[in-house]
């Protein structure tokens, strides 16, 4: 493979739902380049892009994919990326490391959330997006119903650049707007070989309609095209292309195509048009980097060779024999094999070996890439995903891939014991791979909580742990770190006697045990004039009654927000010690909290969720039936819907996420952040005592 400078080189994600298409479209764009030699099919689980047994076995995209197509003396990097949303930080990873997006729609199931997600994605980070229509082989493809519904439910700024000759099983051809001319296929042939041919009769009307709006449409972006227009003249090609050019960089025009990837029909088009239409690498806008590793400064970063070397990585991959291996965006500067580089992220020197362009499982190696351009390597000791490499020189911090936060969590344990550390171990390496995928371990339940997107995305992690670590787990729902509390305050006697021959054990105390304001630490005071107890002994008596209010009085939770008065005692000069002074202090919140009418508190989470404006009832009613306060309802700023502020208990909340998407379709925003501690109602308070009084 030759080098390529930032102006010869495409970075494109190509995004959509799961099941539009997208694997089987970069798989036939390689094919169709020539970068590949096989055309593969996702039923025989041979395709580029779908390399992990996972994702062959379920026949869908898990992972982010990297594979390159040279086409007209341009490098166009794809990044295949998931389709469904528990994978989605892959796909923000794919359109991150991007400059314009491929936005495959199924052109029998048509825009699904998915679609809807990605392309708003898409236009958030500022990138150009190209429509593909795929599989308009399939039975009741219908490219003009997927046209109307573009305009109707993502953007009225798509256009038609092309016209597909027949449909379903008919489907034989494209015809081109610009050059009004068709590319005829031949049956049977996954090469995407055509014959040229005057427009064919059946699709003229369909040919003239798009054209003119094509070509009007194109003026309008331009105000010396559109007075040419407007007179009557003429546009020709090379100032169509050039002035829908400009206009897609702008977001202002989303060119529409029609393909079908398993036979290679439209492939060569696409490719085409991502050359004349998508921007360039050098194109792409400065970024403004953290100079230094405690980011004091910042850079203005360019797609510049002149430039020092600056780059990011965007996934980090284990592979069998191989290890782990790095892909990185280049922003500015160049590398070569073997090259010295500095880690800013982690204050690390590592050493670029075998330097690699990714093509699927594949990796091309190469001497030296260049700005703008995206690679990987393999074997380094300490960077990971989302870290910047750079030189010791001029080191900086690129900004990071700003990951979604988990949605879904639940309770980790391996099958076996003796595999615990194992299990930890490969968490954190499924951590590195996929950043959404996130654990911690409770305290206060003492479980290892395993956080994910979605419960799919969870089954896979198990599946993952297995084939990578041999590691068995299994997941169950977490423990919920419920507390307790007191209502009105008492006071009593803590007295520990134990004579067993010889010296004894003695400890005495009088205590009081009130109610505090919530979210107070246990406080402590000894109210007693005259030495009652020597004061080496009082820090005893208060290491008792945290010991016991660790344990509760109710269920077994900690008992919390009451403060301690020591105020009488007695000692014994001989027997008396600091073990039985614990022992008496315990005794005395045995038999004071019991009396001070102790209540379940249970945690609480505030949630936000944007939903669409038709299912806002039975969100609503559905956050009412789950013990939910519903804090208040506003339009929804940035996305289309409804903001839903609500406070819920946590244990209300277990596979809400699932649940939500269920009501939604899946088109629903949510996130959740702790809010606080509050009593529990009786009723649902006493079902919690009941379970733990059969633990």
């Amino acid at each position: 493979m030759r080098a390529y400078r930032a102006s010869s080189i495409r970075n494109i994600a190509v995004v959509g739902h799961g099941g539009s298409g997208k694997t089987t479209l970069v798989d036939a764009l390689a094919f169709a380049s020539g970068t590949t030699r096989r055309h593969g099919s996702i039923a025989e689980g041979t395709t580029l892009t779908d390399t992990a047994p996972e994702e062959v076995e379920r026949g869908y995209s898990i992972n982010l994919g990297c594979a390159h197509a040279e086409w007209a003396g341009t490098k166009i990097n794809l990044l295949d990326t998931p389709g469904f949303l528990d994978f989605q930080g892959d796909a923000i990873a794919g359109l991150a490391a991007a400059d314009g997006a491929l936005c495959v729609i199924s052109a029998t199931a048509g825009i699904e959330v998915g679609t809807e997600r990605m392309f708003r994605e898409a236009l958030t980070r500022g990138d150009p997006v190209l429509f593909v229509v795929s599989m308009m082989d399939k039975e009741h493809a219908d490219f003009d119903a997927i046209y109307r519904r573009i305009r109707s439910t993502l953007t009225t700024k798509v256009i038609p650049i092309e016209v597909p000759v027949g449909s379903g099983a008919d489907f034989h051809g494209v015809v081109n707007l610009f050059d009004g001319v068709a590319h005829v296929y031949t049956a049977g042939g996954r090469s995407g070989g055509y014959t040229e041919t005057a427009v064919p009769e059946e699709v003229r009307p369909q040919f003239d309609r798009y054209h003119a709006e094509l070509i009007e449409t194109i003026a309008s972006t331009d105000d010396e095209l559109l007075e040419r227009y407007l007179n009557g003249g003429e546009i020709s090609r090379d100032e169509a292309i050039a002035a829908m050019r400009e206009a897609v960089k702008r977001l202002e025009l989303f060119p529409l195509f029609c393909v079908s990837a398993t036979l290679g029909y439209g492939t060569r088009a696409v490719l085409s048009t991502i050359v004349e239409l998508m921007p360039s690498a050098y194109e792409m806008e400065e970024v403004h980097a953290f100079t230094g590793a405690e980011g004091a400064a910042t850079v203005q970063i360019h797609a510049d060779d002149a430039a020092p070397f600056s780059a990011l990585v965007i996934k980090t991959q284990s592979e069998p024999h191989v290890g782990e291996v790095s892909i990185f965006r280049i922003l500015s500067g160049s590398v070569a094999s073997g090259d010295e580089v500095f880690n800013a992220t982690r204050d690390v020197g590592e050493k670029l070996n075998h330097l690699a362009a990714p093509q699927g499982r594949e990796r091309v190696e190469v001497p030296r890439l260049h700005a703008g351009d995206i690679g990987c390597v393999a074997r380094l000791r300490n960077t990971h995903t989302n870290d910047t490499l750079s030189t010791r020189a001029h080191p900086v911090r690129l900004p990071q891939v700003q990951y979604p936060e988990p949605l879904v969590e639940m309770a980790i344990f391996a099958t076996n014991r003796a595999d615990e550390e194992k299990l930890q171990a490969g968490l954190h390496r499924l951590h590195d791979e996929d950043p959404t995928l996130q654990t911690r371990y409770n305290v206060e339940t003492h479980e290892t909580i395993l956080a994910g997107m979605g419960e799919r995305h969870l089954e896979i992690a198990l599946a993952k742990l297995r084939r990578k670590c041999g590691v068995a787990a299994e997941l169950r729902r977490p423990r919920i770190a419920y507390r307790e509390t007191i209502r009105v305050r008492a006071e009593g006697q803590g007295r520990h006697k134990k004579q067993s021959g010889g010296r004894g054990q003695f400890g005495d105390c009088w205590v009081r045990i009130a109610p505090a304001d919530r979210g107070q630490v246990i406080q402590f005071a000894d109210q007693f004039v005259g030495g009652a107890i020597p004061s080496k002994f009082i820090p005893a008596v208060e290491k008792g009654i945290h010991e016991a209010a660790e344990r509760g009085v109710l269920a077994g939770f900690p008992l919390v927000d009451f403060t301690v008065e020591l105020y009488d005692g007695s000692y014994h000069t001989v027997d008396s010690n600091e073990m039985s002074f614990r022992m008496a202090g315990i005794q005395a919140f045995r038999t004071i909290a019991p009396k001070c009418k102790p209540v379940l508190l249970e945690p609480l989470d505030e949630v936000e969720i944007v939903t669409p404006e038709e299912s806002l009832g039975d969100v609503l009613g559905d956050l009412s039936a789950r013990r939910g306060h519903i804090l208040g309802t506003e339009t929804a700023e940035g996305a289309p819907g409804t903001r839903v502020r609500a406070v819920v208990p946590q244990s209300e909340l277990h596979l809400y996420a699932s649940a939500l998407q269920s009501m939604t379709h899946g088109r629903a925003l949510f996130r959740r952040h702790f809010s606080g501690y509050e009593e529990m109602p009786n009723d649902a308070a006493q079902k919690v005592v009941e379970e733990a009084g059969m633990r």
